[in-house]
């Protein structure tokens, strides 16, 4: 187990980040141990980690999602756990319910006592989550929101760190339930799982059908994850950066000014306030595990997709054309300058 990474006398921020930097490199080899490419999910992952935010993660079955989420969960010094979503479960498997206490000989003893259910974990898998319906999904809103559930009338917080990763399946899949809004607006980023190239596929092959493999090691401690998660928050963010964050997310919106034929034509809503908050905090994310201080404008771009695809909602005429809310996103990064024109025009001194 490598050393927290706070150490007894407070080193400079360069310092730091360059120590959370390697805490991820060593996390990420670990991970690519056992999953096989898939290198651009594991960083999406890995964002979510360290911004605080939960991750959701969408792909057709046999991908490896739940491997991934089991992996990483190896890889932590954390309570783990598991929701294994279907059309039957209750909002009480989830969040667990009061019972009646019993005594010797199964006599009562007139009080109720609280049985946790699986979401009183740290990592906590929801696995296959839009297999349960609509209803037992919200069953998550409190906790992801607020890290807290609400049991009999007792709020119970949640133990530090909190992370959630879904997984689910393509919602033209026979049997799914799609998310609600309210709910998908609860995930920083929305990860969309690529099936595995011929090379990829290979190795996997050759991996999992010889010797079982070892268990990957434990990377990072719970004061580790926790020191990351207050780090990501300190990296800088200009305002020439939050400014062109505000201009991306408002650019997405089909009433606004700034929005192109694309996005009047295919959205009907686009992202709002906490989509560029995660946009932020996925730009932070970015930088610290590239260990940079400073957000850049590249950050933000890089991050855009995962943190806005599941925050636009289309209309009927961009869903009828096939128009994807990746497609949109890369029209937004296209269309919305870094800088204003008059900004630039100082730049390249014109």
């Amino acid at each position: 187990m490598p050393p927290a990474l706070t150490p007894d006398s407070p080193p400079s921020l360069e310092a730091r980040v360059a120590a959370a930097r390697d805490a991820c490199e060593r996390l990420r080899a670990a991970i690519g141990a056992v999953i096989v490419g898939q290198n651009e999910v594991v960083d999406e992952v890995l964002w979510g980690l360290v911004a605080g935010g939960h991750v959701l993660l969408e792909g057709n079955p046999g991908l490896g999602k739940t491997l991934l989420v089991r992996t990483l969960a190896s890889c932590l010094d954390l309570g783990f756990s598991r929701i294994q979503f279907t059309p039957d479960l209750m909002p009480s498997d989830v969040t667990g319910t009061n019972m009646l206490a019993l005594g010797p000989g199964g006599t009562s003893t007139g009080r109720f006592e609280l049985h946790r259910g699986p979401i009183f974990g740290q990592v906590v898998l929801a696995d296959e989550i839009n297999r349960a319906t609509p209803k037992t999904q919200s069953a998550l809103l409190e906790a992801m929101q607020e890290h807290a559930v609400t049991i009999g009338g007792v709020r119970h917080a949640l133990d530090e760190p909190f992370f959630v990763l879904a997984t689910e399946n393509p919602i033209e899949m026979e049997g799914t339930y799609p998310l609600p809004e309210a709910q998908l607006d609860r995930f920083l980023l929305k990860v969309l799982v690529p099936s595995p190239g011929e090379d990829d596929l290979t190795q996997i092959l050759a991996r999992t059908t010889g010797q079982p493999a070892l268990a990957p090691p434990r990377v990072l401690a719970r004061a580790d994850v926790i020191e990351l998660r207050a780090l990501c928050r300190e990296v800088a963010v200009a305002e020439p950066v939050l400014r062109y964050a505000a201009r991306l997310v408002g650019a997405s919106a089909p009433e606004s000014p700034l929005a192109s034929p694309l996005v009047r034509r295919a959205l009907r809503l686009g992202a709002g306030v906490r989509g560029a908050q995660a946009l932020v905090l996925g730009g932070k994310a970015v930088a610290l595990l590239a260990g940079r201080t400073h957000v850049s404008f590249a950050d933000l771009a890089r991050t855009a997709r995962p943190v806005l695809r599941h925050r636009l909602l289309r209309s009927f005429e961009g869903e009828a054309d096939g128009i994807t809310p990746d497609r949109v996103i890369d029209e937004l990064i296209a269309s919305v300058p870094a800088r204003p024109d008059a900004v630039e025009r100082v730049v390249q001194g014109n």
